[in-house]
C-alpha cells in the first residue's frame, strides 16, 4: 500500500507593523550645524562685499549723481538738477580733447614700450644666470621706491639747466632741450618715469608666467632649429597669453589715470596746468584742477565718468586684439 505523502500545513504568517514612531524634532545642535553649513559661506566672503560697497559702489554711483547737478563750491546757491549740461560742455572744451590727446599719447609712449622690454627682461631672467636671485629681487627696487621721490630725482635729471640728460646731449654736440616746453619732450620724459618704474614688476609677473611653460616645448623647438627669439614669440607668448593680457589691462587703467608723475614734473605743481599751455596736462590732472582749483564738482565728475568709460573700451579693445594676435600665433 503506497504511503500517503505527508504535507506540512503552513500557517499564515502575520507581519505585525512595527509600532509608531515619532520623528524626533530636531534640537538647537542640529540647527545650528545647518546654519553653520548654509550660511558661514556666506559671513566669510561678507566682509569684502561690504568693504566694496562702502568703498567702489557708493562712490561711483555717487559720482555718477554729482555728475547730472550743478555742484560749485564757490557758490552753493548754484545746485540743482543739470542732466547733461555738465558732459556737453566738458565735450565742447578744448581743454578736455586737449587733455585727452596728451593722457592717450604717454599712454602709448609708456605701455607699449614698457611691456615689451618687459618681456625681454623676463625671457632674460628665465634664464639660468649667476644671482638670478638677486637679479630677480633688483628689477623690483623701482617699483618699491616711493614714486614721489623718484619722479622728483627724474624731473632733475630732465632739467633744463644743469640736468644730466642736457649735459649729455650737449658732450655729444647736440642743443640742450627743454622737455617741459614741448609735447613731444614732456611726453617723452614722463613715459620715461612710467617705464623705469613699472618695466620690473611687470617682468616678475611674466617671469612667474614662463615658469609654467614646459620645458619640452622649448626642447622640441630647439631640435627644429629654432632661435631663442622664435621661441620667444612662437612658444612663449601664446603660452602665457592670460599673463600679457592682465599687464595689459592694468597699464591700461593706469596710464589712463596717470596724475603723479605729469604733477610733480611740471614747475607749478599746486596749480595742474601741466605746462605753461598745459601741454602735458592728463585728465587726471584736469579734473583735479576743475574739482579743487575752480570748484566745479559736477564737472569734474563728468570728466571722471568719460574717463571711466574710455578705459572701459580701450580695456575691451587691447583684450580683443591680444587674444586675437597670441591666438594667431599658436
Amino acid at each position: 500500500m503506497p504511503a500517503t505523502p505527508i504535507t506540512a500545513v503552513r500557517r499564515p504568517v502575520t507581519h505585525r507593523a512595527p509600532p509608531p514612531t515619532h520623528p524626533r524634532r530636531p534640537g538647537w545642535r542640529d540647527r545650528l550645524s545647518r546654519w553653520d553649513i548654509r550660511y558661514t559661506p556666506y559671513l566669510l566672503i561678507a566682509p569684502f562685499f561690504v568693504l566694496f560697497g562702502l568703498f567702489g559702489v557708493f562712490p561711483l554711483v555717487y559720482n555718477a549723481v554729482v555728475s547730472l547737478r550743478t555742484w560749485r563750491l564757490d557758490d552753493p546757491t548754484r545746485d540743482g538738477w543739470a542732466g547733461l549740461d555738465n558732459y556737453t560742455t566738458i565735450l565742447a572744451d578744448d581743454r578736455f580733447w586737449n587733455a585727452m590727446v596728451n593722457t592717450v599719447g604717454i599712454f602709448l609712449l609708456s605701455s607699449v614700450p614698457q611691456l615689451f622690454l618687459a618681456l625681454l627682461l623676463a625671457a632674460l631672467l628665465n634664464r639660468r644666470l649667476r644671482l638670478r636671485t638677486g637679479l630677480r629681487m633688483g628689477v623690483l627696487l623701482p617699483y618699491v621706491t616711493p614714486i614721489t621721490a623718484s619722479t622728483l630725482v627724474f624731473g632733475a635729471l630732465f632739467a633744463q639747466q644743469f640736468g644730466l640728460v642736457n649735459s649729455g646731449l650737449s658732450g655729444i654736440g647736440l642743443e640742450p632741450v627743454d622737455f617741459r616746453a614741448e609735447k613731444w619732450s614732456s611726453w617723452l620724459a614722463i613715459a620715461t618715469m612710467v617705464n623705469w618704474r613699472y618695466v620690473g614688476y611687470n617682468a616678475l609677473i611674466y617671469l612667474a608666467a614662463m615658469q609654467a611653460v614646459p620645458k619640452s616645448l622649448y626642447e622640441a623647438a630647439a631640435l627644429d632649429g629654432a632661435s631663442p627669439w622664435q621661441q620667444l614669440w612662437r612658444i612663449t607668448v601664446p603660452v602665457i597669453r592670460p599673463a600679457v593680457l592682465f599687464t595689459i589691462i592694468l597699464s591700461t587703467i593706469g596710464g589712463m589715470q596717470l596724475f603723479t608723475e605729469p604733477l610733480l614734473f611740471d614747475t607749478q605743481p599746486r596749480e595742474a596746468t601741466g605746462g605753461s599751455d598745459g601741454q602735458f596736462q592728463t585728465i587726471a590732472m584736469l579734473i583735479y584742477r576743475t574739482g579743487w582749483k575752480e570748484l566745479d564738482l559736477g564737472r569734474a565728475a563728468a570728466m571722471s565718468w568719460v574717463l571711466f568709460l574710455v578705459i572701459v573700451l580701450l580695456a575691451a579693445v587691447n583684450s580683443v586684439l591680444t587674444n586675437r594676435l597670441s591666438g594667431g600665433r599658436r
